[in-house]
């Protein structure tokens, strides 16, 4: 692996082989590293079940269900659409746990309320979802980077609680 998140990876395959569960991704900002970052694991299969990159708000419609009005309401880059998102890739997939990401990456497309480097996070775990805003310092890349870290750990925390 050359993604530097070996150590969560590791945890997380660990946690959610113990709880016989499986996870799956959604994510924007992020293009699928996050998935990247699961599968670089070999045996990954065992508790990776798929990983959707819904980068276009039409693909957040049509592959997990977000529904387009609060996509209008709120944006993209929103807790309702973070939230919708954590949920939609568990009921879109066989998995039981989910992390969702959609964010400003940049160098453009922020604004005077969701500047660049502002990720908002869903996590869904045993049914219940978990939201946050993050902003990151950076480039693109570092953004990027910091989110997959970000949205790993956490998921990591909330498997061992």
């Amino acid at each position: 692996m050359v993604n530097g998140h070996e150590a969560l990876v590791a945890q997380l395959a660990e946690l959610l082989l113990a709880r016989k569960q499986m996870m799956a991704t959604a994510e924007s900002c992020t293009g699928g590293l996050i998935a990247g970052a699961c599968t670089d694991l070999a045996g990954s299969s065992a508790w990776f079940e798929r990983g959707f990159v819904t980068y276009s708000n039409e693909a957040k419609a049509e592959s997990i269900g977000v529904d387009a009005a609060l996509i209008a309401a709120h944006g993209a880059v929103s807790e309702p659409v973070a939230r919708a998102m954590a949920e939609g890739a568990v009921a879109h997939s066989r998995a039981q746990v989910s992390v969702a990401v959609t964010g400003v990456a940049g160098p453009t497309g922020g604004s005077a309320d969701k500047p660049v480097g502002t990720v908002w996070f869903g996590w869904s775990v045993d049914g219940r979802v978990r939201t946050e805003r993050r902003r990151f310092d950076g480039d693109r890349a570092a953004v990027r980077l910091a989110t997959v870290h970000y949205a790993l750990q956490n998921l990591v925390t909330l498997l061992r609680a």
